[in-house]
């Protein structure tokens, strides 16, 4: 048997207002865990969705900074959370993936309030989880994602701009990585679903994406703007949760785990999303698609987003570790042609010189 689950959304500035008609059918106790600035953002709102209703919050917890195992099993033992009938995921990606994957691991109904746009994790059943010092551990298999999601435009208009300006890189990865993992696959319904909704991800962002950052920096909230979150968010999501592991990654998120093990990329705060960005040149550059990489290439420029190294704080001397620890996951094991260190180092030297 073969499930397929998404969950349900509400986007605009008002979209907490749905939580009471929407949660009350799980129970009565909601555990808020989410990144301390994300509980700070949304907590009035949420406090206020609740007010008048039959909800209880038994209170906000932070996650612990890192999804890591370590933080999940620290928070399952703390009673109030033990006793909630419901999760709140409140935050960015790897706040949401913590309580995502504590909900799954506890058997508890789970609700995505994303507060940035950075990642498609408030709609994915999959969680990614890192190690303390912040480098992969592995990915968490679930068929359960949210039940739904409130994405109150307002406070992500709010919140810092870049995290959107990395959602952004992060998302178009969707499309060219599931389009070139599955090559010359004799494809399913639902990952021919998968993949064709991946498309959203690539001309949207390439219609809105200037604009919605622009937007963002302003703190408008605007179509444009709703138009990229729901792509960040909604269509990213949807994709993943149709497409297994082996189409829903690939060459662009194999580079952003290979970046995880420089120093320079944590000392200088670079983005998840924003590293991935990069990926998708390679990626792109990997493959010969010479018109797509001049076209995401333009694209990365206009938006600040990373085109070679110097942007990452990195250099030629790391390409080698970058490669060897990209090559140890799965992100492309299945793949149309043997990836080599050889054919990565040579598309990340063409990038150097690329004009």
């Amino acid at each position: 048997m073969k499930t397929k689950l998404f969950p349900s959304y509400t986007i605009g500035p008002d979209a907490y207002n749905e939580i009471a008609e929407i949660c009350m059918p799980f129970g009565k106790k909601i555990a808020v865990i989410g990144g301390e600035r994300a509980i700070n953002a949304a907590k009035n709102k949420i406090k206020n969705a609740v007010a008048d209703s039959q909800l209880i919050i038994t209170g906000f917890f932070p996650y612990g900074g890192e999804a890591s195992v370590e933080n999940i099993e620290r928070l399952k033992s703390i009673p109030e959370i033990e006793e909630s009938d419901m999760i709140f995921a409140v935050g960015g990606g790897k706040a949401i993936d913590t309580a995502k994957v504590l909900a799954q691991r506890t058997n508890k109904t789970f609700f995505a309030l994303p507060t940035i746009a950075s990642t498609c994790a408030a709609c994915t059943s999959l969680g990614i989880l890192y190690h303390p010092d912040g480098s992969l551990r592995e990915y968490s298999f679930s068929s359960i994602p949210s039940k739904h999601i409130f994405i109150d435009s307002e406070i992500i208009a709010n919140a810092p701009d870049k995290y959107l300006w990395a959602g952004i890189g992060d998302s178009m990865a969707k499309y060219f990585e599931s389009s070139v993992s599955s090559r010359g696959d004799e494809l399913t319904h639902s990952q021919e679903m998968g993949v064709t909704i991946a498309s959203m991800c690539n001309g949207p962002f390439l219609k809105y994406g200037v604009k919605a950052l622009e937007d963002c920096k302003k703190n408008i909230v605007s179509s444009e703007l709703e138009e990229i979150l729901l792509g960040v968010i909604v269509s990213t999501g949807f994709a993943s949760n149709l497409l297994n592991i082996d189409l829903t990654t690939g060459l662009a998120h194999a580079v952003y785990n290979g970046f995880t093990v420089i120093p320079q990329i944590e000392e200088h705060h670079h983005l998840h999303g924003e590293i991935v960005s990069y990926g998708i040149l390679v990626l792109l550059a990997v493959d010969k698609q010479e018109n797509e990489l001049r076209r995401i290439h333009k694209f990365n420029s206009a938006l600040g987003l990373p085109t070679k190294l110097s942007h990452l704080h990195c250099s030629l001397n790391d390409v080698d570790k970058v490669i060897e620890k990209a090559l140890m996951g799965i992100d492309v094991k299945h793949y149309p042609y043997v990836v080599t260190p050889y054919i990565i180092k040579s598309a990340i030297e063409y990038m150097e010189s690329y004009n």
